[in-house]
C-alpha cells in the first residue's frame, strides 16, 4: 500500500514511525473531532486526511514523529493531568493494514482520501459499535448509519473478526503523506489541521466522551434495578 513499509505475516500490518504515525482514540470521540474540525467556521474547509476505524476505535494518521511529541503537546495544551483515552503508536510500532471498503461504497469511506467537511458531517454516525454491542464487530451507533461493507474476498476472516476497515483512505497517486497532519505554522497545510490543533481537539471530546460515559453509567445502573 503506497510502499508503505510492511511486517511479514497476516494479516498485512504497516510499521508506524516510518511514514507515519496513528492517534488511536474512542470512535465516538473521534467522530466528533472530525465534526468540529470540519464545521462551517472553519476555513479552509480541508479535504482531510486517512482515517480508519477498527472496532471501537479510530485511528487518524499523522506525520512520522507525531507520537513522540504528543506527550509534550498534551501537557503545552494542559491536558496532561487528565486521564484521556487517546494514545499514540510510533517508531517501533505496527498497525494492522486497513481494508478497502466495498466498490461503490457510498459516504466519506467511498472516497479515495478527498473526503472534505461535508463527507465528514455526512459520515460522522459511521461506526464501528463494539463498546455498545460488547464486540469488536462493526455496527450501528448514531442516527443508524453503517460502515460499509468490506470487500467480499474474505479468506482469513479478518472483517468478521472487526478488522480495521477506511474510513477516509489515503491518496494514491502521492500527496498522501503530505496531508498528515504534523506540527507547522498556525492553522496547518491546505490538506490537514496543524498537529496541535488536532490533538487539542481530539482531547476535548475524549474528555467529553469519557465524562458522559460516566454519567450514563448510573442511569444504566438505575434502570437494570
Amino acid at each position: 500500500m503506497l510502499g508503505w513499509p510492511t511486517a511479514p505475516g497476516t494479516p498485512v500490518r504497516l510499521r508506524t514511525g516510518v511514514r507515519f504515525d496513528v492517534l488511536d482514540v474512542p470512535v465516538q470521540a473521534g467522530h466528533a473531532a472530525l465534526r468540529r474540525l470540519g464545521s462551517p467556521g472553519a476555513a479552509p474547509r480541508r479535504p482531510g486526511f486517512p482515517v480508519a476505524l477498527r472496532g471501537g476505535r479510530m485511528l487518524l494518521l499523522v506525520a512520522a514523529g507525531g507520537a513522540e511529541e504528543l506527550p509534550g503537546l498534551l501537557e503545552w495544551l494542559e491536558w496532561g493531568s487528565l486521564p484521556l483515552d487517546l494514545t499514540a503508536v510510533g517508531a517501533g510500532g505496527l498497525v494492522e493494514a486497513p481494508l478497502l471498503p466495498a466498490t461503490g461504497a457510498t459516504g466519506a469511506a467511498g472516497s479515495a482520501g478527498s473526503a472534505g467537511a461535508t463527507d465528514v458531517a455526512g459520515s460522522a454516525d459511521v461506526a464501528g459499535s463494539a463498546d455498545a454491542a460488547g464486540s469488536a464487530d462493526v455496527g450501528r451507533v448514531g442516527r443508524g448509519s453503517t460502515l460499509p461493507p468490506p470487500r467480499s474476498r474474505d479468506h482469513d476472516g479478518r472483517a468478521r473478526r472487526g478488522a480495521a476497515v477506511w474510513l477516509r483512505p489515503p491518496e494514491q497517486e502521492g500527496g498522501a503523506e503530505t496531508s498528515l497532519p504534523a506540527l507547522s505554522a498556525v492553522g496547518g497545510t491546505a490538506a490537514a489541521p496543524d498537529l496541535a490543533r488536532l490533538v487539542h481537539t481530539l482531547a476535548t471530546e475524549c474528555h467529553r466522551f469519557r465524562l458522559s460515559s460516566r454519567c450514563a453509567s448510573p442511569r444504566l445502573a438505575r434502570a437494570t434495578r
